[in-house]
């Protein structure tokens, strides 16, 4: 059977109609396929993210990672990034509009099902939350480790003014949470807390909490990599969104 991907970068608009670049892979067929979006952690937009995006294609998938940080100019991954960390990060009105036009560029596509995903890890993790909050029109929704979804009143600035458990009860598709038992950003107390509000609102979710595993625990380059946890993880995503977006292509 004949098995193709196209990777390339793409104009896509985003928060208030601004033109941001995207990194957009997809499978050479002719579809219809549904969508991902994955919005890139602190980090920022690299070469993980690029790997993670042809995965979601190599699975059947429109995937789609809009560039956030666009905003603050080019240079490497760690350049901008640090250029966002020194701004006090970015507005999560701007990554939920990022997120949203990146959602609509896959729906527009006549190879797309209408059915969209969002999915981030770290600060992405707590954008895809919000995002699946906060605007319509998602499918499914997962956050790996996101960190600030429960957030002191002390935490919260003119960029990040609301909580985004506060907005649990607008949660408008099924997600997937994965964290590390090990981790303090969220602790496991904060993710249980997190569980109690989406139980309280009746929402459609299944939370992980992988032991002996901290925060991170995908990126392989990196010491808090951890095989076992990180192998099963990527099999309940692929779970996850099969039974909630279908999928065609590569198994």
């Amino acid at each position: 059977m004949y098995e193709g991907m196209l990777a390339e970068t793409v104009t896509v608009r985003g928060y208030n109609g601004d033109v941001i670049n995207a990194y957009f892979a997809r499978p050479l067929g002719p579809g219809p396929y549904p969508g991902v979006v994955l919005i890139h952690h602190a980090p920022g937009w690299d070469e993980w993210y690029r790997e993670a995006t042809r995965r979601f294609a190599h699975h059947g998938y429109l995937a789609l990672s809009p560039n956030i940080y666009y905003r603050f100019g080019q240079g490497s991954p760690e350049d901008v990034a640090a250029k966002v960390r020194a701004a006090g990060g970015i507005e999560d009105d701007q990554a939920v509009g990022d997120a949203a036009g990146a959602r609509d560029f896959l729906t527009a596509l006549p190879t797309c099902t209408g059915k969209v995903g969002v999915f981030g890890t770290c600060s992405g993790g707590r954008q895809t939350f919000l995002a699946a909050c906060r605007s319509k029109g998602f499918s499914a929704a997962v956050d790996c480790w996101g960190g600030r979804v429960v957030m002191t009143p002390q935490e919260l600035t003119p960029k990040t003014p609301v909580a985004p458990i506060e907005y649990t009860k607008d949660l408008s598709c099924p997600l997937l949470g994965l964290f590390g038992q090990e981790d303090k950003f969220p602790s496991p107390e904060q993710v249980a807390q997190h569980e109690e509000e989406l139980k309280k609102f009746g929402k459609n979710y299944e939370f992980h909490m992988y032991p002996n595993a901290g925060h991170g625990f995908f990126y392989y380059d990196k010491p808090m990599y951890r095989q076992e946890q990180a192998v099963d993880g990527w099999k309940k995503i692929f779970a996850f969104l099969g039974k909630n977006l279908g999928t065609q292509g590569s198994p």
